[in-house]
């Protein structure tokens, strides 16, 4: 971001900016048409086009309506569901929250957190550790000693969580094994966490799938990512890979459409919610040996 990118308000390229942008960049050469042409079709410039496509201005919704008849879309849901990124992106563009209060938090966690929180739903596979929405505050709490971490990273995975006391939201989380039983903080954390996720699956809007050891060699061991949804579930989802110094954002359609694909498979392969729960209450028995 150049250091003058700040000084309009919305003047800056957001996550889901790009991920709106690169889809009326694909609507716009699926019907062969130039930004000269699509600026016209909005009586604009086509360096307005251009930041659209890029994402570096929010999006006016006569605009995306001019856009659409232009490039010959005439589907409904299509059309609602690039509105409704749009809505959301403009406010997030605007909108202060908690992870604004958190001295010290990472702008990829601050970024993470903002759009986690406007999200409708987020499939999320992870490797190594439980998922934060899930986690407890002493496990959280270890995790951040060992990697040497501060007390913004436990202080946000808890404020995180507030999500979770919104109704319509939708957590799928699938977890590898190995997370389950590493035991991070020692035998009580772990018990303590492990009955979290025993109390936490059983509510309606969490589905927890968990992949053994014993199905061997898989897809999806490379890497941990979590699936963004802001519309309709496969409606410009957005995808955050995770990595020790930092995640990443996967923003275009055919990533998403992989990584949404890829998921289903793991979860395919993974003990479902009657399996799980009798798996985790094997772990907690092991683990008070």
């Amino acid at each position: 971001m150049s250091p003058g990118s700040m000084e309009k308000p919305g003047r800056v390229s957001t996550v889901l900016g790009r991920r709106l942008g690169s889809e009326l960049l694909r609507l716009r050469l699926a019907a062969e048409l130039t930004q000269g042409q699509a600026a016209a079709a909005i009586t604009a410039s086509t360096a307005k086009v251009a930041k659209m496509e890029t994402g570096w201005v929010p999006m006016r919704d006569p605009d995306l309506r001019e856009l659409c008849a232009a490039y010959g879309v005439a589907d409904p849901t299509i059309i609602a569901d690039l509105l409704e990124m749009a809505r959301v992106d403009r406010e997030r563009r605007k909108a202060r929250g908690w992870w604004d209060d958190v001295p010290g938090l990472a702008t990829h966690v601050t970024e993470y957190a903002s759009l986690e929180d406007a999200s409708r739903s987020v499939r999320s596979w992870q490797l190594t550790y439980i998922p934060g929405l899930l986690q407890t505050e002493r496990y959280a709490r270890a995790l951040r000693e060992g990697a040497g971490g501060d007390e913004s990273v436990v202080t946000a995975r808890l404020e995180r969580q507030r999500k979770l006391r919104d109704a319509t939201f939708v957590l799928r989380a699938a977890v590898y094994e190995a997370a389950l039983r590493q035991r991070v903080g020692g035998r009580g954390v772990m018990a303590e966490q492990l009955q979290q996720l025993q109390a936490m699956s059983q509510r309606p809007q969490v589905s927890l799938s968990i992949l053994p050891f014993e199905v061997g060699a898989v897809e999806g061991l490379e890497s941990a990512f979590s699936i963004l949804s802001f519309a309709a579930p496969g409606a410009m989802d957005v995808v955050y890979m995770d990595g020790r110094l930092g995640g990443r954002w996967l923003e275009n359609d055919a990533a998403a459409t992989e990584s949404a694909e890829l998921f289903e498979r793991i979860v395919a392969r993974s003990l479902n919610a009657e399996e799980a729960a009798v798996f985790i209450a094997r772990l907690l028995e092991e683990n008070e040996r």
